[in-house]
């Protein structure tokens, strides 16, 4: 559809065949003409970026825990009667610093009544479609904080903040070459250089998958995604935010190292509480960056 303007316009071939040099002098002011156009076209985001300020916040956080701090420190309420009442997901809510700001957690188990954190990729897409829907257009940017695994050797250690520049799941493996683009699903996070500066963190894919450890398939699959880390929720929430067309990304600390030699689950329970701590006091600086710029100011 670039070209059916042009492709349309009889006086302009007639032209072109009456006056081939004059077609040939203007050819480069021709292309620069098409060229900003198709820019134009192709940078076209798939998202809904608002025109005004970012001044409407989610934030997506798996675990009570993890939550916990950030929550208590903002001052947010429990909002009731945000999810459905079949849902056992949980809304915070409130202002901060001239930012409407809304916290989600996937909230207990009641499924299987064991009470434990609804941790993985379902709870989170579902937990995470279903704010987006409720908000109805409200929201500017949605975030995923949370904790996860860093991989050493892309330089991940214990305590370190990281913006996912994409997701990617390393478990769905379908080894049919329609499906696997799908499996993988990867999908580019939002660019924020700016940020990444203000707070000093690193970058890289945070891959995802429904496992808290780990086996030689996955090693495989992680590396292919070229993760720097690994959690349990961002590439479902990245993709309930596509359908949506919400733009967003992930702020992870790394509570333990994929590659490295404690068990994943000793490692993990030993600096939850300091990854939260971190979460706390490094969410309000985010939202103290965020709010009130442009997208492309990220």
């Amino acid at each position: 559809q670039l070209f059916t303007t042009m492709d349309c316009q009889p006086s302009f071939a007639a032209a072109a065949r009456r006056h081939p040099r004059s077609i040939l002098l203007l050819g480069p002011f021709l292309s620069i003409i098409l060229l900003s156009s198709t820019a134009k076209y192709f940078s076209a985001s798939a998202y809904n970026m608002p025109k005004d300020k970012i001044k409407n916040l989610v934030f997506s956080i798996a675990m009570e825990d993890e939550a916990k701090p950030f929550i208590d420190h903002l001052g947010l309420k429990a909002d009731a009667d945000f999810f459905p009442k079949e849902a056992p997901f949980h809304a915070f809510s409130g202002t901060y610093k001239d930012c409407e700001v809304t916290v989600v957690t996937s909230g207990k188990d009641q499924v299987h009544d064991t009470g434990v954190d609804n941790v993985g990729t379902v709870p989170a897409a579902v937990a995470t479609f279903l704010a987006l829907q409720k908000l109805d257009g409200k929201a500017d940017l949605l975030i995923n904080a949370g904790t996860c695994g860093g991989f050493r050797a892309m330089d991940a250690h214990i305590g370190d903040v990281f913006l996912t520049t994409g997701v990617a799941n390393h478990d769905r493996r379908i080894p049919i070459p329609a499906f696997e683009p799908y499996g993988v699903g990867f999908i580019k996070s939002v660019s924020v250089p700016q940020l990444k500066a203000d707070i000093g963190a690193k970058e890289g894919v945070c891959t995802t998958g429904n496992s808290l450890d780990k086996h030689d398939v996955d090693d495989f699959h992680m590396k292919k995604n070229e993760a720097s880390v690994k959690d349990m929720e961002a590439a479902a929430i990245g993709w309930a935010c596509e359908l949506h067309k919400m733009p967003h990304f992930g702020i992870k600390v790394v509570t333990d190292i994929v590659d490295g030699d404690k068990p994943t689950q000793e490692e993990f329970f030993e600096n939850l509480s300091h990854a939260a701590k971190s979460l706390q006091e490094t969410l309000p600086k985010v939202i103290e960056f965020v709010c009130g710029r442009d997208h492309d100011e990220l």
